[in-house]
Formats: C-alpha cells, sequence, structure tokens
C-alpha cells in the first residue's frame, strides 16, 4: 500500500515540476507587464508632478508600459 501511495505522489511531483517549468515564460512576461505599467506609469507620475502637467506624462507612461508588457507577452505566446 505504502509503495502505490509513494509512486503517486512521485508522479504527481514530477507533473506538477513540468507545468511549473512550461509556464515560467508565461509568468515572467505577465510580471513584466505588471512591473512596465507600475514604473512607467510611476515615472509619468512623478513628472506631472514636477513639470505640472498634471495628466499627460502619467497617461503616457501607462500606455507606453502597456506596450512593452503586451510586447513581452507576445514574444512569450509566439516564441514555439
Amino acid at each position: 500500500m505504502a509503495g502505490q501511495r509513494d509512486h503517486f505522489l512521485a508522479k504527481s511531483f514530477e507533473y506538477l515540476q513540468e507545468n511549473v517549468r512550461r509556464s515560467g515564460p508565461a509568468a515572467a512576461a505577465s510580471y513584466t507587464l505588471v512591473g512596465a505599467v507600475l514604473l512607467l506609469g510611476g515615472g509619468g507620475y512623478l513628472i506631472d508632478q514636477w513639470r505640472d502637467t498634471d495628466p499627460w506624462f502619467l497617461l503616457g507612461g501607462l500606455m507606453l508600459g502597456l506596450v512593452v508588457g503586451f510586447y513581452e507577452i507576445a514574444k512569450a505566446i509566439w516564441k514555439r
């Protein structure tokens, strides 16, 4: 009985490890999307505060962050 359980657990961990390995590029691309939006949007906000041009650099930073993030996601998807 214990042998079957150990075999089942070993196979389950194998499948889990394979799924995590295959999802790595997609996870990295999604983190890039979030990071780019936060970083470039935050930079745009700071420039707006410095130059007193309220929404324009923030919107530009957010748009640029989205473009960069979606580009990375597209690279990860169409890499195969």
